[in-house]
């Protein structure tokens, strides 16, 4: 298997397991199972825009789901073809990262390389807003290119998005390691970059470490759990940058174990 074929094999979490032939009966077109995939989910954070009351969903989980757990949950719900797009308060609630799952999950099973990316994405707000979206080859021009699958054209109007969301340009989103090497070479201020009221170079260090396990087939990990360490933890040491530099330049190398809220790894050999 050579470096792109190794793309279309799945993960744990990409597995749709009992739902292959359902996912086997889809269109192959990305443009149609971004369609699909946006009649199946909703984003946690953008409810109201859809006429839904936030306040009624206080309570549902950010926690990324493998989607065969997530196809359970939405058929169990509303068993009508995929096809159809459910009203937005019967679809399934979840966050970035299970859009960018759900669509990795279904170009791989149509044989299409493809991965999940994390990030910073500038076109929610106007600073660089942590993000999850879907790398994919294109077999026409032999290139990686971007897509984020929850984008709709309500997201797009309310967001004053132009961009075609099959093909997000390289300007609008950052891996989690070009940012970090942005604002180490002092191109970027890293307190632009974050998630709600936890921005600079510590949260970019999150991502990059999760960017890095998503690439070894780790689309979640402890690193997820970011909210709950403490404002004296949220630093980035000297003795950290050096890895951090590595797995910024090269996050497709083999996995590092990094130990969350402080830096103990295990390097396995290269």
């Amino acid at each position: 298997m050579n470096d792109i074929e190794r793309w279309t094999k799945h993960s744990s979490m990409s597995d749709p397991a009992g739902h292959t032939g359902l996912v086997a009966q889809l269109p192959s077109d990305i443009r149609a199972l971004t369609s699909i995939i946006q009649g199946l989910l909703l984003h946690s954070d953008w409810l109201t825009i859809y006429g839904l009351d936030s306040a009624a969903y206080c309570t549902v989980s950010r926690n990324t789901l493998p989607v065969a757990d997530r196809l359970d949950t939405i058929i169990a719900n509303d068993s009508q073809d995929w096809g159809i797009p459910r009203p937005p308060g019967k679809r399934a609630i979840g966050t970035c990262r299970d859009f960018a799952l759900m669509l990795c999950s279904f170009l791989r099973s149509k044989g299409v390389p493809s991965r999940v990316r994390c990030g910073f994405a500038d076109y929610f707000s106007t600073r660089w807003e942590d993000h999850w979206i879907c790398e994919y080859w294109e077999g026409r021009t032999r290139k990686w290119l971007l897509a984020d699958s929850q984008i709709d054209s309500l997201l797009a109007a309310n967001c004053q998005i132009e961009f075609d969301p099959v093909n997000v340009p390289r300007r609008a989103f950052m891996t989690a390691g070009e940012a970090w090497l942005a604002c180490r070479d002092g191109k970027l201020d890293p307190n632009y970059f974050g998630h709600g009221k936890v921005t600079g170079a510590w949260f970019i260090k999150i991502n990059v470490i999760r960017d890095h396990y998503v690439l070894n087939g780790h689309e979640t990990s402890a690193w997820d759990n970011w909210r709950a360490e403490s404002l004296p933890g949220r630093v980035v040491r000297e003795d950290e940058i050096a890895l951090l530099d590595d797995l910024a330049a090269h996050p497709e190398q083999q996995l590092v174990e990094v130990a969350p809220g402080w830096l103990q790894w295990e390097r396995s050999s290269r």
